[in-house]
Order: structure tokens, then sequence, then C-alpha cells
């Protein structure tokens, strides 16, 4: 029993110890006449789980109906299939595993002409302890070629928010502040009353009692 515990543990650790996957959206604007990379990221859904995959990618550019392919990555390395990326597209995805879960590639030298839509395609071979299960997974990315560099949307709406939460912030920090001087102050006060009444019932009682004794005196 002790020794099932252990293997237990070692094997939580070990798979804590893996990289987590995450998937994140490609940029899709580029700058002509430089590099852009082009993501393609599929997280399995069960990361212990042994697999293998190969990828594609297919390119369709604007005004044509069909889609090319372009790229191939499998357990021999990578293949450019398209002319038109020829010495101009380099593999930038997972390294030194056939478990591929991300597909992106880097393209050089980008051009107006390599505006379009690109598909990446994961073929992936799931093994489990009594059979193999086959899965296909594919992304788009839709890439837009400009001469100069924008600022996108999302930069933008989140330099906004940054500032929105800086001036919310700071309000609620001045608002804070007031009601804690305001708490401050009136604490304050209540405890001048107090000592005030407490000095005043002390010279009432003294006063009493010299009223007394001179009583007695008479």
């Amino acid at each position: 029993m002790f020794a099932l515990l252990i293997a237990s543990l070692l094997s939580t650790t070990v798979y804590l110890c893996h990289g987590a996957c995450s998937e994140v959206d490609s940029d899709t604007e580029a700058v002509a006449g430089k590099g852009f990379k082009l993501g393609c990221i599929s997280c399995k859904m069960r990361p212990e789980v042994e697999a293998s995959a190969t990828v594609d990618w297919y390119f369709k550019a604007k005004g044509e109906a069909d889609y090319a392919h372009i790229y191939n990555y499998n357990e021999e390395g990578p293949h450019i299939v398209d002319e038109r990326f020829e010495d101009r597209v380099d593999w930038n995805g997972s390294k030194r595993s056939q478990d591929i879960q991300d597909a992106s590639i880097y393209v050089f030298n980008v051009t107006f002409n390599d505006s379009g839509t690109y598909r990446c395609f994961f073929h992936r071979l799931l093994t489990y302890e009594f059979y193999e299960y086959q899965t296909v997974v594919s992304k788009l990315v839709h890439l837009k070629v400009v001469a100069k560099a924008t600022r996108g949307t999302a930069s933008i709406v989140s330099e906004v928010m940054m500032y929105v939460s800086i001036i919310g912030l700071q309000a609620w920090l001045y608002i804070e502040m007031v009601y804690c001087f305001r708490k401050i102050s009136a604490a304050g006060e209540e405890a001048i009353r107090e000592s005030a009444n407490a000095e005043y019932l002390a010279i009432a009682s003294e006063s009493k009692d010299n009223c007394a004794g001179v009583q007695v005196a008479e």
C-alpha cells in the first residue's frame, strides 16, 4: 500500500513538472519585408496520455478558391511543399518531441502576396493502454500584410483598460483615506468628550465632598 502511494505521488510530481500548454491565437498582421510567426497551438485534453503528431500547413491567397499545401512536419523533419515559400519558412513549434502541441512556423521576408488564409492541421495519434485513437485538429489564421506596423485594437483596448484601472484604484484609495480620516477624527472627538465628561464628574464629586465636609464642621 505504501509503495503504491509513493508511486502515485511520484507520477503526480512528474506530471506537474511538465510545461503547461496554453492555446494562444496567432497574430494576424505582418509587415512587408519583415519576418512573421504564424502561430498554431493545439493542447491535448489529457496531458498525461502519450501521443505523437504530424503537422500540415495550407494556404489560400486572396482571391483564390482553393487551399494549397505549403508545409509538412513529421518524424523525419520539415518539408516545404510549395515553391512560393522555398527557403522562406522555418519550423518554430515543438522541438525534440513527436508529441507536437505547438505547430507554429516562421515566415521570412513576408510579401503582400502572403496575405490570405492559413490553415494548420494536427494529425494526432493518442496511445492508451489497450488501444490507439486518431484525431485531427485544425486552426485558421487570417493574415494581413501591411507596409507599416499599426497598433492593433487589442493593444489600444488593453492600454485604455490599464489607465481606467489606475484611475479607479486611485479613486478607491482616496475614498478609503477620507473614510479613515473621518473615522479617526470622530473617534478622537468622542475620546475628548468622554475625557471632558469624566473630568466634569470628578470635579462635581469633589465639590460635593467639600460641601459635605463644611456642613459637618458647622
